[in-house]
């Protein structure tokens, strides 16, 4: 549930709403009530076009009345996630903000490794284009050495 918008990572209003117990109309009532806390790197609403975009990624809608959002969503990141847990106060509110909080942890790990790992490879190809220019100019050597053939020589075969 944590997406990648803005280049940022976020989890959407619902998303928090649904773990945390509470319908997204409270959680999003009881971020206005404290809007003060959640500055715009904690928290932003979304754009129509990121709107449309995260809605065509869920394939199928709902049909009826009131299926649908009334207002583009809210995304928070890990710091607004985290402002969270001091808003909204219940004991399950704390335990899944821990669980949150683990988790984009767990995530910046990931990318770290991630990262760590592309500049690995981006050494190996490094070395590996060297090699191979060495190679290349090896044989280009053993080109200009091999003599060529008078283009009027006996041919043999058929």
């Amino acid at each position: 549930m944590i997406y990648i918008i803005r280049r940022q990572k976020v989890m959407l209003d619902s998303d928090l709403a649904a773990l945390y117990g509470v319908t997204t109309k409270r959680l999003n009532e009881q971020v206005r009530r404290n809007i003060k806390r959640f500055p715009a790197d904690f928290m932003f609403r979304l754009t129509a076009e990121e709107g449309h975009s995260l809605r065509s990624q869920f394939a199928t809608l709902e049909t009826g009345r009131g299926k649908h959002r009334k207002y583009l969503p809210m995304v928070f990141t890990e710091n607004g996630v985290a402002m969270l847990s001091g808003v909204l106060n219940s004991d399950r509110a704390i335990s899944v903000n821990i669980s949150i909080m683990r988790t984009f942890t767990n995530f910046r790990q990931l990318l770290a490794s991630d990262e760590s790992l592309s500049a690995k490879i981006e050494n190996i190809e490094k070395g590996a284009n060297q090699l191979f220019k060495i190679v290349f100019k090896r044989l280009d050597a053993l080109e200009a050495e091999i003599p060529l053939l008078p283009p009027n020589r006996r041919k043999i075969g058929i």
